[in-house]
């Protein structure tokens, strides 16, 4: 079950139902992001490592928590999550530059802005709170 089905099961609260759809959206597109990436990786001759196994070995992103109940709890534990991922795509923006791939670095660039636009949705979400 992915974090944001757990939500759905285990929460409840004044946010939830303004937070569903949007959830729903932010899985879609990580999941989008990470084939995009491992098409890129493929088209320029490497190997997407893709397994669950790998994924997690390689994470910079904590574990998420189990224990959490209500909706506001939720909104700060992917925020949390979502700010060191902005991070270090934002820095492979730079890396991929000094390498001159600039393909690279515009799917980076298009990848950095929505995951920015989701952590200040998830941060407008906690201010208001």
């Amino acid at each position: 079950m992915s974090v944001f089905e757990s939500f759905y099961t285990t929460t409840n609260g004044a946010l939830t139902i303004m937070v569903v759809t949007n959830f729903d959206e932010m899985a879609t597109e990580l999941e989008e992001y990470i084939d995009l990436i491992a098409e890129r990786a493929t088209a320029l001759g490497g190997t997407a490592m893709g397994t669950a196994r790998m994924a997690i070995a390689n994470t910079i992103i904590p574990e998420f928590p189990l224990d959490l109940a209500n909706d506001q709890d939720y909104v700060v534990a992917l925020a949390d999550r979502y700010a060191p991922y902005g991070k270090m795509i934002r820095e492979a923006i730079d890396q991929t530059g000094v390498l001159g791939d600039a393909d690279t670095a515009d799917l980076y660039t298009e990848i950095s802005r929505a995951i920015d636009k989701r952590l200040w949705f998830l941060e407008a979400h906690l201010q208001g709170n």
